[in-house]
């Protein structure tokens, strides 16, 4: 018998709504962002990331998210090269999966400008990994440059495709062939990760949030044979038929529901962590 879903969220537009709870003035990521910086910033945020970060993120994710990996054995193969990893978004916490699934290697992690729009954060966040998109076309350059400049340091440059947070979604979202531009231009192997969620046992069984599953894929490659537009969107459409795949084959327990509606129904979306 199907388990009840814990609350309902209704929706309009797949492709655009947002469901992260986050309540955020965006900061402006211009030409003067600093996407780029010096050697001492540089080891103090390497410092951080693996003294203090990755010990409370190995925590976090195996305790409080209940998480589980299968097939990580996909990202043991490309030690000596840097990758993309691109996954679904079902949770604030997913800047979290990049960093334990590809550890000892650092994960740098493409995401939105909120990312970087508190003032007393937003070093620290740089630190960790983030590299917001740009609000201004000026800054394009510099920030294709630093995604680049990332994947070139043999490091994974992770992506949520999906762009928008749907806590706890069973589903396969649209999502667009863009940001499957960087590793068709890099000629550079992907990895596709997807979260599925489970009911939790053992000594968590009483846990009322189901525990996290991602599944990973084995590295994919853009076709040499393919103009470098055809190669990204064929990208794009391998990963979202794995998605599709993993997230409709595998237990996938419903904590929130979303339906889909035109008219004025309220949203409760019990978005906190």
């Amino acid at each position: 018998m199907r388990k009840k879903a814990e609350r309902v969220v209704y929706y309009r537009d797949a492709l655009r709504d947002d469901f992260a709870g986050t309540n955020i003035d965006t900061c402006r990521v211009g030409a003067d962002f600093p996407f780029a910086h010096g050697w001492l910033w540089n080891a103090v945020g390497t410092a951080l990331y693996y003294v203090v970060a990755a010990p409370l993120v190995f925590l976090i994710s195996w305790l409080y998210l209940g998480l589980k990996f299968e097939n990580r054995r996909a990202l043991r193969g490309l030690r000596r090269s840097g990758y993309f990893l691109y996954g679904n978004h079902t949770r604030n916490l997913d800047a979290f999966l990049p960093a334990v699934a590809a550890f000892p290697k650092r994960a740098y992690i493409i995401t939105g400008p909120d990312a970087v729009s508190l003032p007393l954060l937003r070093n620290v966040v740089m630190m960790l990994g983030a590299i917001p998109i740009p609000t201004e076309f000026s800054a394009m350059r510099k920030f294709l440059t630093a995604v680049t400049e990332r994947f070139r340091q043999r490091h994974c440059v992770a992506v949520f495709p999906e762009a928008h947070v749907w806590p706890f979604y069973t589903g396969i979202r649209p999502f667009p062939d863009t940001s499957f531009g960087y590793p068709a231009k890099e000629n550079a192997p992907s990895i596709v990760m997807v979260t599925t969620y489970r009911r939790r046992r053992g000594l968590f069984r009483f846990a009322k949030k189901p525990g996290m599953t991602v599944t990973f894929s084995d590295p994919i490659y853009p076709d040499p044979a393919l103009p470098p537009r055809q190669a990204q969107k064929e990208l794009r459409d391998r990963a979202h038929a794995f998605m599709l795949a993993v997230s409709s084959g595998r237990e996938n327990v419903e904590y929130i529901r979303y339906i889909q509606t035109t008219g004025d129904a309220s949203v409760s979306a019990g978005t906190k962590e």
